[in-house]
């Protein structure tokens, strides 16, 4: 059984531990310029005492947790979305939510050892990562401070002791490569987010997965790698355009390029899904009110949201996570952007 923690003080604990009161002081803050031996020594000593900072003491004692998300920017709908299932939740559970968009600017940059810091500094009981800007780098550094964190769709897996939510991205994608191919279409081009982005590889694999289950030939010109912008989208329907022969369908790694996609057709007077069938994945408000309405892969936005905001909360209260990987199922939603190919 832990021993009161407020019977220890940093002297007592270096006495214990066998190291210097600085050296405790550091372990506890999550600083890494301790030893690996040194530090398993000062953290059994600190899990045999039961001792928190007093930091961790006011967090404790909060009436409100507070959960900081943080993104790359609100102008994303997808980011939206996602933020909004956080927040709803985060009203249900009685918990305050911190926004914090990076890419906002203004500040000068933090290392990640001096952003992990004020973090705790400010009390926050969990994060909750919309962004690909934090490497292994910071999470190590939350971890280190008994900060719970989520990723939301990393760039690349993340530490073993973080948790991270998606969807099925591999099935979307393979039922959204598979309904083109059903309506008979066979040059199906595959526009895609970042090619090094964890979600993205998922995609490409599951139109990959749908191409060779059909007996189609991969044309590796069909598959342009980008990014997640609407126009860069429009930019890489004129490289498609220019091959012989021309595609017939084209599935986009996000809706944002789907609709890129499709508005550059109009302005080339080409007819969807007439001349040009299309497909997103994402499922934003944006695509079922386009003209024609989007075919999609629709992810449960809102609800990753939720389940994420969930996840940091059952690990402020001590649970350990039942799997460091979250996927939730997403669906086909058809609609005026495909049809049979002529």
């Amino acid at each position: 059984m832990a021993e009161e923690q407020s019977k220890w003080t940093l002297a007592q604990l270096a006495h214990e531990a066998g190291a210097s009161a600085s050296t405790v002081s550091k372990v506890i803050n999550g600083r890494p310029d301790v030893s690996a031996a040194t530090r398993a020594r000062v953290l059994a000593v600190l899990d045999r005492t039961g001792y928190r900072s007093p930091v961790q003491q006011r967090r404790a004692l909060a009436d409100v947790p507070v959960v900081e998300v943080v993104l790359d920017s609100l102008n994303s709908a997808y980011t939206a979305e996602v933020v909004t299932g956080i927040l709803g939740c985060a009203a249900d559970q009685g918990v305050e939510v911190l926004v914090t968009a990076i890419g906002a600017g203004g500040s000068r940059p933090l290392n990640p050892e001096q952003r992990a810091q004020r973090i705790v500094d400010q009390g926050r009981t969990g994060l909750i990562l919309v962004t690909s800007a934090f490497g292994n780098g910071p999470l190590d550094a939350f971890h280190r401070r008994g900060v719970p964190v989520v990723v939301i769709d990393p760039l690349n897996p993340p530490p073993d002791e973080v948790v991270s939510i998606g969807s099925t991205d591999w099935t979307g994608a393979k039922d959204a490569t598979s309904h083109l191919l059903g309506l008979g279409h066979r040059r199906i081009a595959f526009l895609s987010g970042p090619e090094s982005m964890e979600c993205n590889q998922a995609r490409l694999h599951g139109y990959l997965a749908a191409l060779r289950a059909a007996g189609v030939a991969v044309d590796g010109r069909l598959i342009i790698p980008g990014s997640f912008r609407t126009d860069d989208g429009a930019r890489r329907l004129g490289e498609l355009l220019r091959l012989e022969p021309r595609p017939t369908a084209v599935f986009a790694a996000s809706d944002t390029i789907a609709l890129g996609v499709m508005s550059e057709a109009l302005r080339r007077q080409l007819r969807v899904p007439e001349d040009l069938s299309v497909v997103g994945f994402d499922g934003i408000r944006q695509g079922a009110e386009s003209v024609p309405a989007l075919t999609t892969v629709a992810q449960p936005l809102r609800e990753i949201g939720r389940a994420a905001l969930r996840v940091v909360l059952r690990q402020v209260k001590g649970e350990v996570p039942d799997s460091r990987r979250v996927e939730l199922a997403t669906r086909l939603l058809v609609r005026e952007s495909t049809a049979a190919i002529e």
